[in-house]
């Protein structure tokens, strides 16, 4: 009997280990002071670009661990996961049974709140970069002002407003608003 191979009904691209990176970013904001709320964006000297820390997600590394890594080597500031309310295709932890697959709204989640896939570029072929992204907030005791990220960084805290208009690619702002709709 000769058996046939259905085709998925949904557009599918696949990639292999090769032709895809993941990094991961965290948007940190400091919400000590609720009527006062900034964010933190890093300037990137060497390109003078206004950037939100993210990078490369290392081998047996969880994502979330990545996106505070770099937020913390980017921007030196220390910072944890912010829980916030969120819409989600995932069910709850204590899923009881089959959920239908559509969004709906937890609190105090601390998932990624948003995915970007960026395509590498010609000379790379079909490769993709896959960033998640996490909203987090400083860790109480640090000080704005008093730390240093990576050499070529300088990590500043703006009002949530400014800092949208002071980044410098409009992928970014489309994060950073998403993000303070959740977190602010």
């Amino acid at each position: 009997m000769l058996s046939t191979m259905a085709t998925s009904p949904n557009a599918t691209t696949q990639y292999t280990s090769e032709q895809f990176v993941e990094s991961c970013g965290a948007i940190v904001f400091d919400l000590t002071n609720p009527s006062k709320k900034t964010v933190c964006l890093i300037h990137y000297r060497a390109k003078n670009e206004w950037m939100i820390a993210k990078g490369r997600r290392n081998c047996g590394e969880s994502r979330h661990e990545t996106a505070l890594r770099e937020a913390r080597e980017e921007t030196g500031y220390k910072a944890h996961l912010h829980p916030v309310t969120m819409n989600t295709r995932a069910p709850p932890v204590d899923e009881q049974g089959r959920m239908p697959d559509t969004p709906r709204s937890y609190a105090d989640l601390t998932e990624p709140f948003m995915v970007t896939m960026r395509q590498l570029g010609r000379e790379k072929g079909n490769d993709v970069k896959i960033i998640w992204w996490y909203i987090a907030a400083l860790d109480e005791g640090v000080v704005v002002g008093s730390e240093e990220g990576e050499e070529e960084f300088t990590p500043t805290f703006f009002p949530l407003e400014e800092a949208v208009q002071k980044l410098s690619f409009q992928n970014d702002r489309n994060v950073l608003e998403k993000a303070i709709s959740l977190a602010a």
